[in-house]
């Protein structure tokens, strides 16, 4: 009778042991603290799913209940400011631009006469999860506002499935041309020639289209100096490309996943997700999408051949039929600004994009840095060999990751440099 407990703790701890192991690449450092990450996210997606399926809660909802939960657990934890947690002389105020909720960050006082930087930053989750206030994020501005002396302005805009495209770009758009007015930027002492834009993900997908908008919009007389993206995702017609298809079981953000989050964002049927993946939705057939427009995204000419290796395009000659009228926003430059024309990328700001190899949106930021220089906009691209999709957000103890910290360091010292 006394073997029935060992039997059952060995036969529990090898399906936790199984559920937890996943095979990882041999770069990535702190493999096990990884695979223990995403058994928790996934962990929190399979019980959103079931809680979704029984009709107790949103599945969006139940997840963003569970990360932000774990967010404040992390926060409580730690918040030393060797960790990136509190800064002690950053005053911290909640309030509105143009209507859309922000957080803004004032560093210490001090060097009166001297104009600040300003910055303005857009947090990722897929458009769906994530808080400006909450979490790694808050931990990072306050870091930026402390170290480079700097007015930092991070907006909480509005998250599926209470909207869907195109209001989160509106109210990032908002929100953006409320912080460049002459009155605001006056009001916090911030100079007009050195205010940038910043994300991470959907927010870097954010950043980018809005840094185009302000860039082509002549009502807006000051425009941002730099953008600073980090592993933005840019475009949604193919999901073949070689780090899509390379690092498609990769933590944190698996292929499925970040097609889902696309299909949540247009406010599409989640149906559509296997078409999408085989890419059908871009065929030849389709006449909306001109070769101009694919030579935009044609990443056997756009990536450098250390990162196409040996992969083929997937490219459907006939495909599902009205997908793109069925979903516009697929061909959308506000959604997608990887398909923006040279004439728009010529006006944009100097840009700094942050990649990690292990990141099914690697390709995505390499080929914009492309188009961009090609556009003669000066870019700086900083790759992480060892680096996977969120590890910039990974700086906190006990989820910190050394890729983390020197990402961020490398972020922060950008900035000092050129904004």
């Amino acid at each position: 009778m006394r073997l029935k407990p060992v039997v059952l703790t060995v036969l529990l701890t090898v399906a936790v042991a199984y559920y937890v192991y996943i095979p990882l690449p041999d770069a990535i450092q702190e493999p096990w603290k990884l695979m223990m990450l995403d058994a928790g996210f996934r962990a929190a997606m399979h019980l959103a799913s079931l809680k979704d399926w029984l009709g107790l809660d949103h599945y969006v909802k139940s997840i963003r209940r569970t990360t932000e939960g774990f967010e404040g657990m992390i926060k409580g934890l730690d918040t030393s400011e060797s960790n990136g947690g509190v800064m002690p002389g950053v005053k911290v105020s909640d309030m509105t631009f143009a209507g859309v909720p922000v957080r803004l960050y004032e560093p210490p006082a001090g060097g009166e006469g001297h104009l600040r930087r300003g910055l303005m930053f857009f947090h990722g989750g897929g458009w769906a999860l994530g808080s400006a206030k909450k979490g790694s994020y808050d931990a990072i501005n306050r870091m930026v506002s402390d170290e480079l002396n700097t007015v930092v302005v991070s907006v909480e805009y509005r998250l599926y499935p209470e909207v869907h495209f195109p209001m989160p770009y509106l109210d990032c758009l908002a929100a953006a041309k409320h912080f460049l007015s002459s009155e605001v930027l006056a009001k916090y002492a911030i100079d007009p020639e050195r205010v940038a834009v910043s994300g991470d993900s959907a927010g870097g997908n954010l950043a980018a289209a809005v840094a185009q908008e302000i860039s082509i919009d002549d009502t807006v007389t000051v425009k941002f100096s730099i953008q600073a993206l980090i592993y933005p995702v840019l475009q949604a017609l193919d999901f073949n490309t070689p780090s899509y298809l390379q690092n498609q079981d990769m933590p944190i953000l698996y292929r499925p996943v970040m097609v889902r989050f696309w299909l949540q964002y247009f406010g599409a049927d989640l149906s559509l997700q296997p078409q999408l993946l085989v890419n059908n939705h871009s065929s030849l057939h389709d006449s909306a999408i001109t070769p101009e427009l694919r030579s935009r995204l044609d990443w056997t000419v756009l990536l450098q051949p250390k990162y196409r290796k040996t992969y083929k395009p997937l490219i459907v000659e006939k495909g599902s039929q009205g997908l793109v009228k069925e979903v516009p926003g697929l061909l959308d430059v506000r959604a997608s600004p990887l398909l923006a024309g040279p004439e728009v990328l010529a006006k944009c700001p100097r840009a700094y994009i942050l990649t990690c190899e292990y990141d099914v949106l690697r390709d995505d930021g390499l080929m914009y840095a492309r188009r961009l220089q090609d556009a003669g906009v000066t870019v700086t691209n900083e790759h992480y060999e060892d680096g996977f999709h969120g590890c910039f957000s990974f700086i906190v103890w006990p989820l910190d990751f050394d890729v983390g910290k020197r990402a961020l360091r490398g972020y922060i010292n950008w900035l000092q440099n050129n904004l």
